[in-house]
Formats: C-alpha cells, structure tokens, sequence
C-alpha cells in the first residue's frame, strides 16, 4: 500500500476529505518551497502537490505559468525538485508528495536511462505519487506498473470533456486518486460550477474505482466545503500560489498555514 492509499483510507474510515494544495517547487525563491512544505502539512495538508517547472506547461493559467518561470530563472528543475523532497523527508516521513508535470522533464532526466532513473530517484527520495499531465493512459501501462513497484502512484486528470471510453482506459492504470479537473481551460480560470461538478462525478465513479479529487476553481473555504459534498479530495493551487506571491518572505509560510487551516476546517465542520 502506497503512502496516498494509505493516508486516503484512513481519511476516509474518519469521515474526513483530503485536503491537497499544489504549489511550484522553488517559487518565490529556492529556500522557501521545503519549509513552506512543512507548514502546510501542519495546517492540516493531507497530501502535497509539488510542481515540477517546465517551460512549455499546457494545462497552466497565467498565475502558475509565473510561478513555473520564476523558479526556472532560479535553475530549478526535476534534480532540485528530489532534492526538495529528500529534504522534507528528513523531518516529515508520513505526508504524501506527489509531482506534478509534464513528460520533457521525466524523459529528459536521464536521456540515456530514460525513464527508469527518474523513477528510481523519486522513489529513494520519498515521492509518493506522479501526475504527468500529457501521458495518455493508453501509453503508461509498463511506467504505471513501475511506480507501483517502487510504492509510487501514477495519478491521471479526467476533465468535463472526458469520454466513457478515457475514464476507462485511466481506471486500467490509474492508482492513489484521479484528478477532476472541474473546468474547461487552465488552471485558475473560470467559476467554479458545483451543480456541474455534482453531476459528474458519479459518472467518473462509475469507471474509477479510486478516490476522486477535486481541483480548477477552488478558491475559498466555501467552494471547498461544498465541493467536498460530493470529492473525496479537494486540490488547490492557483489561490495559494496568488497568496505567497503577494506575501513578504518572511510572511509566506504564515499566509499559506492561515489560508490552508481555513480550508481544514472547512473541510471538517
């Protein structure tokens, strides 16, 4: 059993809906992401979703694009980003870190390895879970049977324009969760529609079997408390990544505890 199964199922034996915040590895600066990592967990983060800066990032709206620039302008990529989570490790063995990005980078670590480095690597440094968003399904069976060796979950995105016949080639490799993108676009754009979320989620239960995490468009405790009717997960990215950007340095891991600890209790009322 992987650290996301493990930390989901007792979540779910308690009642209680996982609360995941994304946030770019490496923004604003190269020595906040791990602290940042750490207080999040303790305002009550039940998974982390790390992203991995790319510079072509398809599936990203205008406030996680900045953030992904700036933290290639400071050099950081997928060797920093293991390096990041070796790091958390050291005081934190129990929250989950899933990577979030894109196929260039995980091909690219090791051009002569290709993908089997990266999996290695991930593995001893204490990753949890990928999500690369431009692997189709279809593609991943041997990468997804991989992970799974190394204790490791390929997590995959279903959108509002996913077909009976995608949901069911992602129940076939998918494990720890899906990843319901809830509007139609990027990252941080549009308003967030519950009614239509509500909808469409026993259509995806119909196909997966692992829990179903909400994200795109949860910005405030009140859009996560109701998405959390109906999710087992509710993701958030965009909002938090706003809020350290307008924050003082020193100020960055307090801002995000406030905003994340709202959202637990939420969560939890």
């Amino acid at each position: 059993m992987s650290r996301i199964d493990a930390t989901l199922s007792a979540l779910k034996s308690q009642g209680r809906k996982a609360l995941i915040p994304y946030v770019t590895a490496g923004f604003p600066q190269k020595t906040t992401t791990v602290p940042l990592m750490h207080a999040m967990a303790e305002a009550g983060a039940d998974i982390i979703e790390l992203g991995v800066p790319f510079s072509d990032p398809s599936a990203d709206g205008p406030v996680i694009q900045k953030a992904g620039d700036k933290a290639l302008a400071l050099g950081i990529g997928t060797v920093q980003v293991l390096a990041m989570v070796r790091e958390f490790r050291q005081t934190n063995t129990t929250t989950p870190v899933v990577l979030m990005g894109y196929a260039n980078p995980v091909e690219r670590y090791d051009q002569k390895h290709g993908a089997d480095s990266f999996i290695r690597d991930a593995s001893a440094a204490g990753v949890d879970g990928v999500l690369i968003v431009d692997y189709p399904p279809e593609e991943c069976v041997e990468f997804a049977a991989k992970l799974r060796a190394h204790s490791m979950d390929l997590i995959f995105l279903l959108a509002p324009t996913s077909t009976d016949e995608r949901m069911q080639q992602v129940a076939q490799v998918a494990s720890g969760y899906v990843y319901y993108v809830s509007l139609k676009g990027v990252t941080g754009s549009g308003t967030l529609d519950t009614d239509a979320v509500e909808a469409m989620l026993p259509r995806i239960r119909q196909h997966v079997s692992v829990p179903v995490g909400v994200g795109f468009g949860i910005r405030d405790a009140q859009t996560a408390k109701a998405i959390s009717r109906v999710a087992d997960a509710v993701v958030i990215g965009s909002r938090l990544i706003q809020l350290i950007d307008a924050a003082p340095t020193e100020q960055i891991n307090s801002v995000a505890a406030e905003f994340l600890s709202g959202i637990r209790q939420a969560l939890d009322a």
